[in-house]
């Protein structure tokens, strides 16, 4: 094959176009990358393999995915366009349990995030997270006041984690916080990667009520490390796309939950 189209830019443009195609579509396969790129399986698979090494894409036989499993959490870039009928939906269901005065906790979840940008009418209001993305979003509100977490920064999941992070939420104490996870199963949130696990405890540890906000792809689903009983929430906001037998699960683990309406 001649390479033309995919190697006259360099393979810094093509990688990053690459990653685009595929956090867009979810998954492709390596072959139909290689024909849209004009470039040989071999650079294709050299692409993915540095794409996955930076923890944007996850390679399997024959074809590499942007989507989640049990051991791998999708890159934010994904995730942000992932479900958000169903995250806007839950999000405006959760802002009804914020009021004016309180202190909020947000995790780094894109959940989180749309529940952020409701948060800017329910004044005044303290914001403790370590999502940069909510940051942004909520700095420029003169009502809110934003109260950063520090910690390493971690570029795939635009937010700041490790030890640091954790001693930094263990300071506060908030009368919510609003996290979700990756899957929900037999009574547990579970997420894929251990040090996002320990700061999502840290902040459920620092709350006087937690919220749990998850989409129904979520349910029924497992991941590698347990986070919480999902006893230690107050409730869980699901959307309705939940079907009856995992809410019907949530029943038998007499889980408190609200289904919030995305039509």
């Amino acid at each position: 094959m001649t390479e033309d189209h995919g190697t006259r830019r360099g393979p810094d443009w093509r990688r990053k176009a690459v990653a685009d195609h595929v956090l867009s579509a979810g998954s492709v396969s390596a072959a139909e990358l290689a024909e849209q790129f004009r470039v040989s399986l071999m650079t294709i698979h050299r692409d993915l393999d540095e794409l996955e090494r930076q923890g944007i894409v996850r390679k399997y036989r024959g074809g590499v995915t942007a989507q989640p499993s049990g051991v791998f959490e999708s890159n934010v870039a994904y995730r942000m366009k992932s479900m958000q009928h169903a995250k806007d939906a839950i999000a405006e269901r959760a802002a009804a349990l914020v009021e004016p005065g309180m202190a909020v906790m947000l995790d780094d979840s894109t959940t989180a995030l749309a529940l952020a940008r409701r948060l800017v009418g329910i004044t005044p209001l303290t914001v403790v997270t370590n999502f940069l993305e909510a940051m942004n979003l909520l700095a420029r509100e003169r009502d809110i006041r934003l109260m950063a977490l520090g910690g390493d920064y971690d570029p795939l999941h635009d937010s700041f984690l490790g030890v640091s992070c954790v001693d930094a939420i263990e300071s506060f104490r908030v009368d919510l916080c609003f996290v979700s996870t990756s899957a929900v199963s037999a009574g547990f949130a579970y997420h894929q990667e251990q040090h996002i696990v320990s700061v999502k405890r840290a902040m459920l540890a620092a709350a006087s009520r937690n919220i749990l906000l998850i989409d129904h792809t979520k349910l029924g689903r497992v991941a590698l490390h347990r986070v919480a009983p999902l006893e230690a929430f107050e409730r869980v906001v699901v959307d309705d796309g939940a079907d009856a037998e995992a809410l019907r699960e949530l029943d038998e683990h007499k889980v408190a939950y609200e289904v919030a309406t995305t039509s």
